[in-house]
């Protein structure tokens, strides 16, 4: 059973946009909104060369790789063909507005693997579920 807790507001990702949840060990998981309101999440670390996909461009249910342009699902994880590969993709619900991620996937999944090559410059944090979380901005305006 999941367990809960929240990263952010819905609002505070620029619909085609991204946000950041970094974590203690391993890579940051990306939070991403497209146009639809639809909220998803992926380890910020694409399938091919480990480049931050919380830089990409968000397009439907997709995100183009900033380095390759690797186009990965985000509701799946996987990358489109003839691409190949996936990144791991973690449970999100919104509640009232809220992203909520499960705070045991945040500890362990994807943590094994190799950090992004690049990477963004942090923005103020955001508190959830009484645990506070670095949300950082990909893009510095």
């Amino acid at each position: 059973m999941p367990n809960w807790t929240t990263v952010c507001a819905v609002e505070d990702i620029p619909v085609l946009g991204s946000r950041r949840v970094t974590r203690d060990k391993g890579a940051a998981v990306a939070i991403f909104r497209n146009t639809e309101n639809q909220v998803f999440a992926l380890l910020d670390r694409c399938p091919h060369k480990g480049g931050p996909l919380s830089q990409g461009i968000v397009f439907g249910t997709s995100v183009s790789c900033p380095l390759h342009n690797f186009v990965i699902g985000l509701d799946d994880g996987r990358a489109k063909e003839p691409d190949e590969g996936c990144t791991p993709k973690f449970a999100l619900q919104v509640v009232d507005g809220k992203v909520q991620l499960d705070a045991d996937e945040l500890a362990t999944l994807g943590t094994e693997l190799a950090l992004p090559v690049a990477g963004p410059c942090a923005s103020k944090g955001a508190v959830g579920g009484g645990q506070v979380y670095d949300v950082q901005t990909p893009h510095t305006a």
